[in-house]
């Protein structure tokens, strides 16, 4: 059987990114993104918005640029897959949590404080890692732009 596991998401960055690197010199950096949903409360006839976090693990050149570029506030575009990991605290109990690992980003918005080109877009590829075109990804998004709630 088929299966699929793939993850969209376009959002705000909550702190800035936090770069690590393994011991074989490989980059890691995480990131949390807050992605908004509105909707009209049925009963009260309100707009409510609820407000998920979303933890994203960057890795290799992917991580560089993440841990260089993204800030505290930035809008992201990320694409990557779901991945639990469970581990024992020290208390003995089990926990289990469940992250992101993008596999592609795209800094969306004004100018990154960094520096670089607004809208430019990165992927993880086994070869060496190239800004993707950003205009094939920005056609794609340009339509959810006007949608997206904060």
């Amino acid at each position: 059987m088929a299966s699929v596991n793939k993850v969209i998401i376009v959002g705000n960055v909550g702190r800035d990114p936090e770069t690590r690197y393994m011991p074989s010199g490989d980059a890691v950096t995480n990131i949390s993104v807050a992605t908004s949903d509105r909707y009209k409360d049925k009963q009260t006839g309100e707009m409510k918005e609820t407000t998920e976090w979303h933890r994203v693990a960057f890795f290799g050149k992917l991580a560089e640029i993440a841990g260089q570029y993204l800030k505290k506030g930035s809008q992201v575009y990320v694409e990557g897959r779901l991945r639990t990991r469970k581990w024992t605290d020290a208390s003995g109990q089990e926990k289990y949590s469940t992250e992101i690992v993008a596999e592609t980003m795209q800094m969306l918005g004004g100018k990154p404080v960094g520096g670089g080109d607004s809208g430019e877009s990165y992927s993880r590829s086994k070869s060496a890692e190239q800004p993707a075109s950003a205009a094939s990804n920005a056609a794609s998004l340009g339509a959810m732009d006007d949608d997206i709630p904060f």
